[in-house]
């Protein structure tokens, strides 16, 4: 082998390791795109959808991703004034996708007619991008229809269902409203709602900003709790009876009111009617989805060359069960290598049943012919027009570029020209010239070896990076341990914080949700429905350490006794933490 042919391998040793580095790192950056793209948020929201004349409704504006350099003002809509001031909070939480921050903007409107009012899209920019929020629809009404009746003004405390439709698709998701009633002069805690039934799937409560009505002539707190209910077999079934519980309390340690008592507040059971889905016009790609959606389709960079990556966005917006959903198999995709999707819920509500899911999944293409991402449907079934429908895409035009290759010299290729006849005499070199060492040929070197791994290590780097976040994914038990660790290092941060300032509110609400939080990971129950009957209800059937159980009894019966009795220093304080920061520990490591 001549020197000109160990160049050349040399050449195209070094092109294809570097070609093959370029996609290695355009991969890793595809499977970026999508989410430096959505990262900025902006939505609006009204904590109710319906309400009575001159009762207030709060309008809240959400930025998620950054902050806000624009916001446009509230638009002036007939039949509602501002009554409040903008109040603002800062929230940061950590997810497994790492941390989450919103600002929001809460300002008050109050109704001074009846009728349907619709609040226009706001626009606010975020970090240089112009996001625009979806319209609200406001109901205002005379009186409430599903009010209850007189004769209930006499009880200190109940629960009123407001009961969805009755007839419903096999997986179709309604909101269930229990409105909690609690008159004036009461305070409540430990609210018990253990709503069930027998072929539905329950989300968690979730607890509305609580608002002023009379019933008769008594003036009432109320505070609605929201379920999202989807039933999962057809046939006659019921939801509840519900035999919840609630403490009421003075709420003040030097009034010789009652003593705190815990109230009954019993529901009766509901039926539901609920039906298959039609047998007949089933489309194709049909996978289950049920509700209302849009469909939108994204794909970036749209100028290639054959065997680079390009990422296609699809955004499924609506109502309906957002978690499930799935994104269909595109038949139509066969000159495209895909990768398995990533998914992603932007929700509009805590029941996650309305906004959107986004999937970004990359695709290679394979061939320079491709002119055009094939289009992207999706079909679901519509419960309130009882018919499937299909949402179709157009297509995207692409422009593939060949891969390309760099051509053969002329002195390699062969060809048909006779070869040169060899010099019998080859003549002196009068002068020498400079004199250098040769360096050692690029393959024999270890840095150019070393080099070639690069490409390797980054695409491995990569799957490592996604297999480890579909396994976060699916591990929901993993994700809530997670989040609660990081919930407890605050939590304890705050408590030592809060007996430094003598706060002591805030000290044991925030002992209590500690306790929640932790004994609701152990036991995979939700966080809201953790009381002091957990401990002999659920732990010590298991076994559980007495001290354990005795610690934790104390510790809830300090909580309890604090609402009434506040602890006075700072001292005091202090000396309740080893405590918990012990109970916590211990929790964290019972083996359940």
């Amino acid at each position: 082998m001549n020197r000109m042919q160990k160049v050349w391998i040399i050449h195209r040793a070094v092109r294809r390791s570097s070609r093959w580095l370029r996609r290695g790192l355009m991969l890793a950056l595809a499977a970026g795109w999508g989410y430096a793209a959505a990262a900025a948020q902006f939505t609006v929201s009204l904590d109710r959808e319906s309400v009575v004349v001159g009762e207030p409704v709060t309008l809240t504006l959400s930025c998620e991703g950054g902050t806000p350099q624009d916001i446009s003002s509230l638009p002036q809509v007939d039949g509602l004034q501002i009554s409040s001031g903008v109040s603002s909070s800062f929230n940061t939480t950590m997810t497994p996708n790492g941390t989450r921050t919103i600002q929001s903007y809460a300002v008050q409107l109050v109704p001074t007619r009846t009728g349907e009012f619709v609040i226009p899209a706001l626009e606010a920019k975020i970090n240089g991008e112009k996001l625009t929020s979806q319209p609200l629809r406001l109901k205002v009404m005379a009186s409430d229809p599903a009010a209850p009746p007189a004769s209930y003004a006499s009880m200190p405390a109940f629960l009123w269902p407001v009961w969805p439709k009755t007839n419903l698709f096999i997986g179709e998701t309604v909101t269930i409203e229990m409105r909690l009633y609690v008159r004036g002069e009461w305070q409540y805690s430990d609210p018990q709602l253990p709503l069930s039934g027998e072929g539905f799937t329950f989300s968690s409560a979730i607890l509305g900003q609580g608002f002023r009505r009379r019933v008769g002539t008594s003036p009432f707190t109320v505070v609605p709790i929201y379920f999202a209910v989807t039933p999962v077999k057809t046939g006659t079934l019921s939801v509840g009876p519900l035999e919840g519980g609630i403490v009421l309390g003075s709420g003040d340690i030097f009034s010789l009111g009652p003593p705190p008592r815990r109230v009954s507040l019993p529901v009766p059971a509901q039926k539901f009617e609920v039906s298959p889905l039609p047998s007949r016009g089933v489309p194709p790609d049909f996978n289950g989805a049920v509700g209302n959606f849009t469909l939108s389709v994204t794909a970036g960079p749209t100028n290639v060359a054959v065997g680079d990556p390009l990422t296609v966005r699809i955004r499924i917006a609506g109502e309906g069960r957002l978690d499930s959903l799935t994104l269909p198999e595109q038949s139509a995709w066969h000159d495209l290598k895909s990768y398995p999707p990533s998914a992603k819920v932007e929700s509009q509500n805590p029941l996650n049943i309305e906004g959107a899911k986004v999937f970004e999944q990359v695709v290679i293409p394979q061939n320079a012919e491709l002119k055009a991402l094939p289009p992207v449907s999706f079909s679901f079934f519509d419960p309130s027009q009882k018919t499937y429908r299909t949402l179709t895409q157009p297509e995207i035009p692409l422009r593939i570029r060949p891969g390309g290759s760099t051509p053969v010299p002329a002195s390699l290729a062969g060809g048909n020209e006779p070869p040169q006849p060899a010099q019998d005499i080859v003549p002196i070199k009068r002068r020498i010239g400079s004199i250098g060492r040769p360096s050692a040929p690029l393959l024999t070197q270890t840095w150019f070896i070393t080099l070639q791994g690069v490409p390797a290590l980054a695409l491995i780097a990569v799957i490592g990076w996604r297999r480890r976040a579909e396994a976060l994914a699916n591990n929901p038990r993993l994700r809530r341990q997670r989040q609660v660790d990081q919930t407890v290092r605050e939590g304890l941060n705050d408590l030592r914080r809060f007996a430094t300032a003598n706060q002591s509110d805030d000290f044991f609400a925030t002992l209590f949700r500690l306790l929640q939080e932790r004994l609701g990971e152990r036991l995979d129950l939700p966080a809201s429905a953790i009381t002091e009957a957990v401990v002999d209800e659920q732990l010590a059937p298991r076994d559980a350490d007495e001290s354990l159980l005795t610690n934790l009894r104390e510790l809830f019966q300090i909580c309890n006794l604090a609402r009434y009795a506040p602890l006075q220093t700072s001292q005091e304080l202090a000396a309740v933490i080893p405590r918990a920061e012990t109970t916590l520990r211990q929790l964290k490591d019972l083996d359940l």
